[in-house]
């Protein structure tokens, strides 16, 4: 898939005409563009150029700029612009806590030219004390870089599902697959992933690896063998097939899936029983016969295991769990009824109501929630009170015709610096749900940023706080905030906390899931959805609430229309 590429074009050249002193509107619009593309669950290079001009932010100047990319593997003027620029200042510019202006800044007074050399200085503290330089910004340049770092090693699930998925169907395409499926960490919905993982069945393995090894993703071949071929792919993973016997694959699905430390409890438990695992199956350790292993949950059900979906599949209690026969029964896509997060045209989504309405029809909800930016974002064209007030007058004559859905009139109210919504409250209880978020001041102090969503939590018309810790993949760390507070204070006030389903966000992330749910927190799946193909990032939210062992009862949008509303009517009449 190109998106990655054209989306890391788009923001070089936003960050080269920053330094160029260019048009804040003309910069805001690559970075919208880029954020866009890259959150596309489609390959641009299969969209003809009208489908193209329906992503948001994309004119056809934009458009022209993509097909450029795809023909020639360039793009002109971002070439003329990289030449207006010093290779050194460039380099500077992909640590991500590190802006175009301090890049320049640091560039032209210290002459640092490359990454490793910030960093010296930086762990020195020779940094302070240039313009706008404090010790902070020295933490957040090493943040960033650490970033860098972890990234070569690691890149996010939402960049690299797309990728493997897309290359499981290539294969499939080779007649002679039979069974195939994606393994390792990916599998398990972990939000980054180091390579990827590949099981198929084949009755002539060669002729599949050849197809594997000649795939249009390819960069190189690391190894070709009749049962294990190694590639590394252009955007820099490797990619390892395993063709198994049809007899062993369920055997291998589970040895591959992982995780390590959820296979070492499997194997000690196997010992003690006078077994063995292996990526074989299951076997007698007395006489070697084979127990199981052509299905998956052949190995769970002779260790006397519950099955355990892959999600879970991280030793944090599963096995003991699953040894109990008390296992939750974990949400899943299609208990979604609607989806609680949505942006119209009315401020910066790309869609009118009726297109949102049916493309939510084509996926089965009943419902769905209109939250448009409010008057503070106003890069995101945020709606004043009397805009606001327009979109519920539209939104409410066309719920007096829908039969069987739902547009439930909400807002993305901001959280201001101080702790106060952007809306006074007798505007935002004219709303069906108030979705409460942060956009600015990322890098206040932990009790200042605690502070302002304490206080949001308190306010009896905040439905939900939405992507609560702020994060971006591989891009920008979790706001310090204390979650535990968080936590606490939102079940006390009966405040949800969103799942945010983009790919790049995933937030909140699994491990306080798990946490939030055991304070008995509420939350909601939504996927922030700015154009309707984002509809589909539903499914990473579903899995991260699997992997935060969430089910039915704890999601709010499961609920059908009815219930959903009395339920959001619970917290104002506290």
């Amino acid at each position: 898939m190109k998106n990655q590429e054209i989306a890391g074009i788009f923001n070089e050249i936003a960050d080269l005409l920053e330094i160029n002193g260019e048009n804040p509107f003309r910069i805001r619009a690559y970075r919208r563009a880029a954020q866009n593309i890259d959150g596309l669950p489609k390959d641009v290079a299969e969209l003809p150029k009208e489908e193209l001009l329906k992503i948001p932010g994309i004119g056809h100047d934009l458009a022209d700029k993509i097909k450029e990319y795809l023909s020639n593997g360039k793009i002109q003027s971002h070439e003329e612009l990289k030449k207006q620029v010093p290779v050194g200042l460039s380099v500077l510019l992909t640590v991500p806590s590190l802006g175009p202006k301090t890049a320049k800044l640091l560039y032209e007074r210290l002459k640092i030219k490359n990454v490793d050399e910030l960093e010296r200085l930086a762990r020195e503290h020779k940094l302070a004390g240039l313009p706008g330089i404090k010790d902070k910004t020295e933490e957040n340049i090493l943040k960033g870089i650490e970033m860098i770092k972890r990234g070569k090693e690691r890149q996010p699930l939402g960049r690299v599902l797309p990728i493997a998925t897309d290359i499981v169907e290539h294969l499939k395409e080779n007649k002679n697959v039979k069974k195939i499926s994606i393994a390792g960490s990916l599998r398990r919905w972990k939000e980054t992933v180091r390579d990827i993982d590949i099981l198929v069945t084949s009755t002539n393995p060669n002729d599949v690896m050849k197809s594997f090894v000649h795939l249009p993703h390819v960069k190189e071949v690391l190894m070709q063998g009749p049962t294990k071929s190694s590639i590394i792919i252009k955007e820099g993973l490797q990619v390892d097939l395993r063709v198994v016997e049809d007899e062993s694959f369920g055997a291998a699905l589970a040895y591959f899936t992982g995780s390590k430390e959820h296979n070492i409890r499997l194997r000690e438990m196997a010992v003690k029983k006078g077994l063995k695992i292996n990526e074989y199956g299951i076997f007698r350790e007395k006489d070697n016969k084979k127990m199981g292993g052509k299905n998956e949950d052949d190995i769970y059900k002779v260790l006397g295991l519950a099955y355990i979906p892959p999600e879970l599949r991280e030793d944090t209690g599963e096995i003991e769990t699953a040894l109990n026969n008390s296992l939750p029964e974990l949400v899943e896509l299609e208990d979604i009824k609607g989806d609680l997060h949505v942006h119209s045209r009315f401020s910066d989504g790309s869609h009118t109501f009726k297109e949102l309405i049916d493309a939510a029809k084509e996926r089965g909800y009943e419902y769905i929630a209109i939250t448009d930016h409010s008057k503070g974002l106003g890069v995101a064209r945020g709606l004043s009170e009397e805009r606001l007030m327009e979109e519920k007058k539209e939104i409410d004559a066309i719920n007096k015709k829908l039969r069987g859905f739902k547009l439930l009139m909400g807002i993305e109210v901001d959280i201001r610096s101080d702790g106060r919504m952007d809306f006074e409250n007798d505007i935002l209880s004219k709303m069906d749900i108030v979705v409460a978020s942060i956009h600015s001041g990322f890098r206040q102090s932990k009790e200042q940023l605690t502070k302002r969503i304490v206080s949001a939590m308190k306010n009896p018309y905040v439905s939900v706080i939405a992507h609560p810790t702020g994060r971006l993949i591989g891009e920008r760390d979790p706001y310090d905030i204390d979650l535990e507070q968080v936590l606490n204070m939102a079940k006390e006030t009966g405040t949800a906390i969103e799942i945010n389903a983009y790919p790049l966000r995933l937030d909140l992330n699994d491990i306080y899931v798990k946490k939030a749910k055991k304070f008995g927190v509420k939350f909601v799946i939504s996927t922030d959805t700015h154009v309707i193909t984002q509809f589909d990032f539903m499914h990473y939210g579903v899995s991260i609430a699997k992997r935060g062992w969430l089910e039915k009862k704890d999601v709010l949008n499961t609920l059908g229309y009815d219930q959903l509303i009395r339920e959001l009517k619970k917290k104002r009449a506290r």
